[in-house]
């Protein structure tokens, strides 16, 4: 017994006649006559009741018919694991990174990726992160790392690797920093210096801070620390950022800015088999902070 004997007999049965059937499968009406034949001897038993203008099912055919789709259905789902398969074999994975990322378990995620998929084409755009995530939704990523605050628009799906509150970034000597806690008021006649439009620490810092407003912005988070060490301004950063910078800059909490900020992964779904092999590796390099609950 063939696939195309069977692909034939549900033809035929879907069809109700021979001549149609061949012109659905792209035969001849002889040869898909003949394989019908062939299928019905190794049988043991008509299928069809060729006596009237329409051809109809037997019993034997009625029986048959349910096991012949699912073994087409069958067929179909190997074939399409395998293409699945080959498509992180020989695929294209686009990557985007927010702008001035040092986020080490990125770099080793491409690293593996590169290593296990040798043969999948790895390109890699860096940009503000509201802009790649409109990349992402239009199709020209695959997959992002982005920082964001509140909800993603619809049609993404994220892995989240942070989720953090936002600080003031004080010089080491000043005045601000016997405080514990600082104010949304303590800012106030301060120069704010933070990261562009887009990026998430800069969104939940907005979403909360009022009137204030932040008069200087840098691209990437050392650039901020940078410029609140020349004594620029007060730093609107995430706590991590600041902690790995302790030695030039003190974080300190700011009432009022409840909102934390997120660095995650996001794709648009459904995503293909290169995406899921990219993010599993990522979820094992980013560790307990990747949340599990995604799609």
């Amino acid at each position: 017994m063939e696939l195309r004997q069977l692909e034939y007999f549900v033809a035929v049965a879907t069809e109700s006649g021979f001549t149609t059937a061949a012109a659905r499968v792209r035969t001849t009406q002889p040869n898909i006559s003949a394989q019908i034949r062939g299928l019905e001897r190794e049988l043991g038993a008509e299928l069809f009741d060729r006596s009237g203008r329409r051809v109809t099912l037997t019993g034997a055919g009625r029986a048959a018919l349910p096991a012949a789709r699912d073994a087409l259905a069958a067929a179909e789902s190997v074939r399409q694991a395998v293409a699945d398969v080959n498509q992180v074999v020989r695929g294209h994975l686009s990557v985007g990174m927010v702008d001035g990322c040092t986020v080490r378990p990125l770099f080793t995620t491409l690293g593996l990726f590169r290593d296990r998929h040798p043969g999948v084409g790895l390109s890699l755009t860096e940009g503000a992160s509201d802009g790649l995530v409109a990349q992402v939704l239009r199709g020209e990523l695959d997959v992002a790392l982005v920082g964001y605050a509140g909800d993603l628009p619809d049609g993404v799906d994220e892995l989240s690797v942070v989720r953090e509150r936002v600080v003031a970034a004080l010089p080491r000597d000043h005045p601000l920093c016997s405080k514990k806690v600082l104010s949304l008021g303590d800012l106030r006649g301060h120069p704010l210096v933070g990261l562009p439009r887009g990026a998430g620490i800069r969104t939940a810092f907005d979403r909360g801070a009022g009137d204030l407003r932040t008069a200087l912005a840098a691209s990437s988070p050392d650039a901020v620390v940078e410029l609140v060490r020349s004594g620029l301004g007060i730093g609107v950063l995430s706590e991590s950022i600041v902690a790995d910078r302790a030695d030039v800059v003190v974080g300190r909490p700011i009432r009022g800015v409840d909102d934390p900020a997120s660095l995650g992964f996001v794709w648009r779904t459904p995503a293909g088999p290169a995406v899921h092999a990219f993010l599993d590796l990522a979820r094992r390099e980013f560790g307990s902070g990747a949340d599990q609950a995604v799609s």
